[in-house]
Order: structure tokens, then sequence, then C-alpha cells
């Protein structure tokens, strides 16, 4: 068995995913590289097939039609043989020094009769024409070099939150836990986040900056006014999660309230999107997505209404809605998120 399997999603990625595939060889034999070519148009799957023939016994090309960047993380968990699993996007790469001491942290974890169920480092915004890159670190959160349990976690500062970027999740718990994210849809990092969460008994901080998330292609699916372009699908993944997250059953009460903490946060992001927008169509939209969660879950509606963050958006009138987008612009700055 490998150690760690890497799930790299591959669309019309030729002109960049060679540089993240590098990035990855210097895990040699531990890992497996799962190049997923989903469906691309251009030359994505001839040098997806060039690194297998170079690579054999490290690197794998899956061809699939296309699906979307959930399926191919889906193909991905599927394919997996490694203990470990971790999503690497064709944009982004690792740092080498913090990889070879993530992959001597699993090898540890491997080791072991009960391997952890979750790893979580740290990312690095790579954002385009900015001289100070952020770093999402964790030490405040989680105390560093010991085997936790949620009831041992610190509380997250505002702004501060998982990402898929941050996690590397036991493989076997991903299938356990059954996730299968959605065909066609962005922003689904958000249900492979959050979802597997409370099937996660026993997890390990390595506070080392070890995956670069680069940020500055004007087609992006974080780009803001893409963002607004695909409305649709942040909404789906939004009602996703408020259909499918059990707040009440999961015991730990930490994780209970980080759970719902990012719930609130990609909420407010839906909602301050279809505010940016200005449409009347997306006005109308907004009416009816709290609409929905307040007819699916009136005591979330009531938490996430009534919450700082939900009476600054729900500020009514063309003045309300600008003091809201002015809000989420400053927040923006002090936050550093895009």
């Amino acid at each position: 068995m490998k150690l760690l399997s890497v799930v790299i999603p591959c669309y019309n990625s030729q002109d960049y995913m060679k540089y993240c595939i590098e990035s990855l060889l210097p895990g040699g034999d531990h890992v497996e590289i799962l190049i997923i070519n989903d469906g691309s148009s251009d030359r994505t799957g001839e040098i997806a097939e060039e690194y297998a023939a170079k690579y054999p016994a490290i690197i794998k090309s899956i061809h699939q039609a296309n699906g979307g960047h959930g399926e191919a993380v889906n193909a991905g968990i599927r394919h997996a043989s490694g203990l470990y699993l971790k999503v690497v996007d064709s944009d982004d790469w690792v740092d080498i020094r913090a990889y070879l001491q993530i992959l001597a942290a699993l090898e540890r974890f491997a080791a072991e009769r009960q391997p952890v169920d979750l790893l979580i480092s740290n990312f690095v915004y790579e954002k385009e024409g900015a001289k100070y890159k952020k770093a999402m670190r964790y030490e405040n959160v989680f105390p560093e070099n010991k085997v936790l349990t949620w009831d041992e976690i610190g509380r997250f500062r505002k702004g501060q939150y998982l990402m898929m970027h941050s996690l590397i999740y036991r493989t076997a718990l991903l299938r356990e836990c059954g996730l299968v994210l959605p065909k066609h849809t962005f922003y689904v990092d958000n249900l492979f986040v959050t979802m597997p969460l409370p099937y996660v008994k026993s997890l390990f901080y390595l506070n080392v900056d070890f995956y670069r998330y680069f940020i500055g292609r004007a087609d992006q699916s974080v780009n803001e006014q893409v963002m607004i372009h695909r409305i649709d699908q942040q909404l789906k993944v939004n009602k996703l999660m408020i259909e499918q997250i059990d707040l009440e059953g999961i015991s730990s009460f930490r994780l209970r309230q980080y759970v719902f903490n990012h719930l609130e946060i990609v909420t407010m992001i839906s909602t301050i999107m279809l505010i940016r927008s200005g449409s009347k169509e997306h006005l109308q939209k907004k009416r009816a997505f709290w609409c929905f969660i307040m007819e699916h879950d009136r005591e979330l509606y009531h938490r996430l209404r009534y919450g700082m963050m939900g009476r600054l958006l729900s500020l009514p009138g063309r003045i309300g809605r600008s003091i809201s987008v002015g809000v989420y612009k400053l927040t923006q700055k002090v936050v550093g998120f895009n």
C-alpha cells in the first residue's frame, strides 16, 4: 500500500499542471499521484500520459468524461490505493521541505495499529501581484506534535477556517463516510471539508506551510465576477450543506461550533455575492435562499439570520445593501481572503 495518494483534478490544465506534478515527485515511491483528466480539450491528457509513462511506479493517468471538480475528486477517491489522500489542484503546488515532513509524519502513523484520521497543515495564498503572502496557520487552534481529539482543540479566529488545502484524510474514512461530491458543480470543497469531520476521531496538526494556493487567474472559480456568474452552483453547495450537516448529531461541542461557523461563512458568501450582483433576479434568489433555510430548519435560520454577520447582510433597501457591501470589502482587506 502506498502511504499517500495525491489526487490532481485537471481540466484544460496544460499551461500549469507540470509545475504542480513536479512539486509532488520528491515523494518518491511512498506516493501515488493520480492525474484525473476531466474531459479536457487541450493537451492535458497527453501530458498526463507522458508523466505516467515516465514514472509508472508513481503516476497514474485517469481519463473521464467531463464531470467537474467534484467528480474528479470522486474518481480519485475511487482509485486511490494510499493509506491517506490529499487533493492538490492543478494550478497549485506544494513546498518540498514541508512535503517531506508530512510524509515522515504519515509514515509514523502508518506504523501504528490505529492511524490518525486527519492530518492538518498550513497553506499559503500565492496571490498574483501581492507583495505579502498570507499564510493560514492553526497553531492557536491545535496543540502541536500530539494526536488530538476534537475536545482538545482551541478556538478558531474570525476568518480562520479549514480548507481542502489544509487537510489530508485517511482514505478509508472518506469511503466509510460515503462522501460523494456532486457533478458539474464548483465550490464542492466546502463539502469535502465539512462532511467527513464528524467521522474524524483523531487528528494531528503539523505546523508547516505545505500547500501553495495560487490566486490570480481571471477564470478562477474564486474570482468574484466568476462567483457571481456561477452563483447557482454556490447556492447548490450551500443548500447541500444545510440539508446534510446534522449539527445536533455532532457529539463534540467544539467541532459542532466549528462546523456551524463554516456553514455560516459559506452562507454569508452566498448572500453577499447575490447582493454584489445587484440584479433584480439575484435579489429575488437571495430572498428565496433565506426562505429555503427557514423552511428547512427554523432554529438554524434564526442562528444565521440574527448573528452579527446575518444582521449586517440583512439591512433593508439600497442603502442597507451598500453598507453590507462596504463591510464585505473591509473584511476582504483585513482578513485577506479573495
